[in-house]
């Protein structure tokens, strides 16, 4: 088993529980047709939530994403993956808590524009 797909095990067995919430709302095609993985890796990067077909990534991020290293570490990841032609949405922990409903709406409007 390669170095990716342990990582993403790992992170899968030791999710917060905001990626475990979300996680419910988002399996098993419960955001109408679209099917999300989580914890897939995208290039060199381990993503939190994606749906390859609708090229979404969701990112649930915690307190630590706060900080100039992690804002810095971030649009660089973030940069490589749009190249790809992905488009990242991130979401708060909070967020995830205290408006799920808002953030399922932002990301069912996000996959389909109309």
């Amino acid at each position: 088993m390669d170095w990716f797909k342990r990582k993403a095990r790992k992170l899968r067995a030791s999710q917060t529980s905001a990626e475990a919430r979300l996680w419910q709302a988002l399996r098993n095609r419960r955001m109408a047709r679209w099917k999300f993985r989580r914890q897939h890796s995208i290039d060199r990067y381990i993503v939190d939530f994606v749906s390859l077909e609708g090229k979404l990534i969701v990112e649930v991020d915690g307190a630590t994403h706060g900080t100039d290293a992690e804002v810095k570490r971030d649009a660089e990841r973030t940069h490589l993956i749009e190249t790809l032609g992905f488009l990242i949405v991130r979401v708060t922990n909070t967020d995830v808590y205290e408006n799920l409903d808002g953030v399922l709406e932002m990301i069912d409007q996000t996959l389909r524009p109309d």
